[in-house]
């Protein structure tokens, strides 16, 4: 797979006429639970040649394909990435955290990685785990039985926003550090669903877990008494930093 990746990622910048400054990893295999049939959830960011944006009208910003039942594959243009980025897009600081790197130029993670704190808005970052893990508790856990893999999607979900609520920096992507935050009493019903998952597929159902479900509902509902009270920050030395890099990275292809 990772060389059907690579292939991948060369003939788009031969078709399309771009440089592809970052690609990884962003589903579940990323964050640390994946089942056996996961499929690769690639995410890439982009540029054009410094002529492309030198016109009165914006072009297409991003590159969308058909999803298969092993890839999907989908990139931001770079400016868009970083207009996102400014705006607390909680996708892009996920991809930036990935551990599964499949490429990079121009240092461009290492790059932004300095500019993220500064960037990162707790307030939308809170919004956004909300609303992942609305759909867990409001839709998937309400019968006697819950597909696995939604109860991970929620699980991680609470766990960011509860990052985000008790210790206000932005939350890892990966599971395994945000499992710092799960009480103590739920830890092994935690790790005997993982071991289920791994070797469990998309589709596999459990019963619902009483104690972990209460957990969800309980941190919903806290996140949102939350959500209230912290603050909605500009950082205008953000903005002006991801400025400077934009017109940098264009000038070094």
């Amino acid at each position: 797979m990772d060389t059907r990746i690579q292939t991948a990622l060369t003939q788009l910048e031969a078709t399309h006429g771009i440089r592809i400054l970052y690609a990884c990893e962003s589903g579940s295999r990323a964050w640390g639970f994946p089942s056996p049939d996961s499929d690769y959830d690639v995410r890439f960011i982009y540029c054009h040649a410094a002529e492309w944006y030198l016109t009165l009208d914006e072009g297409p910003d991003t590159l969308n394909f058909p999803v298969d039942e092993e890839l999907d594959l989908a990139g931001w243009e770079l400016r868009k990435a970083l207009r996102l980025l400014r705006g607390s897009n909680a996708a892009l600081f996920e991809w930036l955290q990935s551990p599964v790197l499949y490429h990079e130029a121009l240092d461009f993670r290492a790059r932004l990685t300095p500019l993220l704190p500064a960037a990162f808005n707790l307030k939308a970052g809170l919004h956004h785990y909300l609303g992942q893990l609305r759909r867990g508790v409001e839709e998937d856990l309400v019968g006697e039985d819950v597909r696995l893999k939604r109860l991970f999607y929620a699980l991680r979900s609470a766990l960011a926003a509860r990052w985000i609520r008790l210790r206000y920096t932005l939350p890892p992507m990966e599971f395994a550090p945000l499992r710092e935050l799960l009480p103590a009493e739920l830890a092994a019903d935690v790790d005997e669903l993982l071991q289920r998952k791994a070797m469990a597929n998309e589709k596999t159902v459990v019963a619902r877990p009483a104690a972990l479900a209460a957990f969800l509902r309980e941190e919903f509902a806290a996140g949102q008494a939350a959500r209230e009270t912290l603050p909605v920050a500009r950082n205008a030395a953000a903005g002006a930093a991801l400025d400077e890099l934009f017109r940098e990275l264009l000038t070094a292809q």
